[in-house]
């Protein structure tokens, strides 16, 4: 009878406990808050990477994304620039001129450029990966995710809602410009590999 008894109390304490919430429910629903998840695919993870590790695994996961995105911008401007046959006046070093490069594919033009040439982009690359890296909180920690070193942006005077729009829209056309970056590099390095680009001269 106290067997019973205690069972049945067991059973009522527990009928007034919490849902267990699973940690795919949870982790879709902070990503439909987290910049970038909009439409057409809000809260797009195939993957499930917003289930794998802890909340500092996800915020790391935000930063590479976000780090990826703007090299892809860059890199995606940079070669229909040099596609474009737009360039500086000059010399880039005392062999290679900016117009010898902009003659060239892109690929090409990045082999023309001087091995020194190379370490300083390398070297100021890493500059800006020390300077993301090494704030008082880090992000995997609860800090601000990486923010823009060259040139420093402040959006401090800016609303939540406008900077919500605004990295919004920095983390879409990043995503954009990743697969753009990679289609033109496939299509150089594999000639047909990319039906739209094939024909084209700085493919």
């Amino acid at each position: 009878m106290k067997v019973a008894a205690v069972l049945a109390l067991i059973g009522s304490a527990a009928a007034f406990a919490p849902a267990p919430v699973s940690k795919t429910s949870s982790a879709l629903s902070a990503l439909a808050s987290m910049p970038g998840s909009t439409a057409p695919l809000k809260e797009f993870d195939p993957m499930g990477l917003a289930t794998v590790g802890s909340d500092s695994t996800l915020a790391w996961f935000r930063a590479a994304e976000l780090k990826h995105s703007r090299c892809a911008m860059i890199a995606t401007t940079g070669y229909l620039v040099n596609a474009a046959g737009i360039h500086f006046p000059g010399m880039l070093s005392h062999d290679v001129s900016f117009g010898d490069l902009a003659a060239m594919k892109p690929i090409d033009a990045w082999a023309a450029v001087p091995d020194a040439g190379k370490a300083q982009i390398l070297f100021t690359i890493l500059l800006a990966e020390i300077a993301t890296e090494s704030k008082d909180v880090h992000y995997t920690n609860g800090g601000p995710l990486p923010t823009m070193v060259f040139p420093p942006i402040d959006f401090s005077g800016v609303s939540a809602d406008t900077l919500k729009v605004k990295q919004d829209r920095e983390l879409n056309n990043g995503r954009l410009a990743m697969i753009a970056i990679m289609s033109f590099i496939s299509e150089a390095n594999i000639p047909g590999s990319v039906p739209a680009l094939t024909g084209i001269d700085a493919f």
